[in-house]
């Protein structure tokens, strides 16, 4: 079986944004990405922009059963159907989710705290390519 862990955040909210993705299955990681959103996007962009990286990547390992973890609440709430998509900018993100998801015969979404320990790899991935492209972040 085939996970993803991935994280999305945005400097200033809205500001700069990156994404951060580990591909793995159980303990190995398959494969690592971070990459730059936008320089004027919200968090919650980037956790949908994250979760689209982290779909067409594990789509190179498997399109059978998939487990993908977040640590955004809202998001996954979403995807699951508790919440509605009220922001218009996250409209076309959540559409093109449900389009990835058709690549896969089983998808299963899990909110995760930020201190899962490979949910701190998705995010320290994020940081550091922000970190390369907008500056170091106050600590």
């Amino acid at each position: 079986m085939i996970y993803t862990n991935s994280d999305g955040g945005a400097r200033g909210n809205p500001g700069p944004g990156a994404i951060g993705v580990i591909v793995r299955d159980e303990e190995k990681i398959l494969t690592k990405y971070s990459g730059e959103v936008g320089k004027f996007v919200t968090n919650n962009i980037a956790e949908y922009e994250a979760l689209i990286k982290a779909l067409e990547l594990a789509s190179k390992y498997t399109n059978e059963e998939l487990h993908c973890f977040l640590d955004s609440e809202l998001v996954v709430k979403q995807l699951l159907g508790e919440y509605r998509v009220k922001d218009p900018k996250l409209l076309p993100l959540f559409l093109k989710v449900q389009k990835l998801q058709e690549n896969f015969k089983c998808i299963c979404y899990k909110h995760v705290s930020r201190w899962d320990k490979f949910q701190q790899i998705a995010d320290e991935l994020l940081n550091d390519e922000m970190d390369k492209k907008f500056g170091k972040r106050k600590r």
